[in-house]
């Protein structure tokens, strides 16, 4: 009896995948090699999600099906289609271990179900692992730099835009002149938190979501540090390199007048 196989094609958003194949190249590369293997195909299944960690949705069906008897094999691109994790990689081998894989076809990857051909899985499940790892460890040591070189590594509150041309933050002209004038308005005493919120909502100042100032979000912005130049990552302060746009006098006075308040 011929051996039936699941056709597996995955790819993610992940930075690791970027230099991945398309599904799309991907499925016409995995049909064009099942019929030159003569491999029967019982279903194509497609996942465009991360591998990094356990939990897949259709991934781990085919891995019920295979247990079920449905196939004996997965015909996918590269071993990194299928894991990227200790955990899937583990199932994989252990599967083929007692007997529920029999086969496991790639077109840019030796696999015989040998002790051989099973350490060189193993290895090529470890390798994609420790490119995630290694990947993810950059990332944070590029942010943590970017950090230190006074770079905001987020999304910059109201008042400033995030500049993809140059990565950079800068000042929005009109939103940070009527952040400016809120915090005047605000030291000033004869305004309320609720004043000030009205005020930022009748100027065209809303919360992230695009629902209507509140006070919370009116406090928020009074007490953020980030107007005058200074920004808080990993729970320590850092001094931007971006343009403040309001004086550290002006928002120390906001501070005693939210404490009074």
């Amino acid at each position: 009896m011929s051996q039936k196989f699941f056709l597996y094609a995955r790819k993610s958003t992940d930075v690791e995948d970027k230099q991945v194949l398309s599904i799309e190249a991907q499925l016409t590369e995995l049909r064009a090699f099942a019929r030159e293997q003569s491999l029967e195909i019982v279903e194509e299944l497609v996942e465009k999600q991360s591998a990094k960690i356990p939990g897949r949705p259709i991934f781990n069906s085919m891995m019920k099906k295979i247990e079920q008897g449905v196939a004996q094999g997965i015909l996918a691109w590269h071993p990194d289609r299928l894991a990227r994790n200790s955990v899937d990689g583990g199932q994989i081998v252990y599967f083929i271990d007692i007997g529920h894989l029999a086969m496991l076809k790639f077109p840019t990857f030796w696999f015989e179900n040998t002790s051989q051909g099973k350490f060189s899985l193993s290895m090529a499940f470890v390798q994609s692992k420790y490119y995630v790892d290694s990947v993810s460890e950059n990332t944070k040591r590029g942010l943590r730099q970017k950090v230190r070189n006074g770079d905001y590594p987020s999304q910059a509150p109201v008042g400033y835009i995030n500049d993809s041309r140059t990565k950079s933050i800068v000042v929005d002209k009109k939103k940070s002149r009527v952040i400016r004038l809120a915090f005047e308005k605000y030291v000033k005493g004869g305004e309320r938190l609720e004043d000030i919120a009205n005020f930022l909502a009748k100027n065209g100042i809303s919360s992230r979501s695009g629902k209507s100032m509140s006070k919370s979000r009116a406090t928020f912005i009074l007490s953020n540090p980030f107007y005058i130049g200074l920004f808080k990552y990993g729970g320590e302060r850092h001094e931007g390199r971006y343009e403040p746009i309001i004086s550290k006098k002006l928002f120390d006075e906001a501070q005693e007048m939210l404490k009074l308040r």
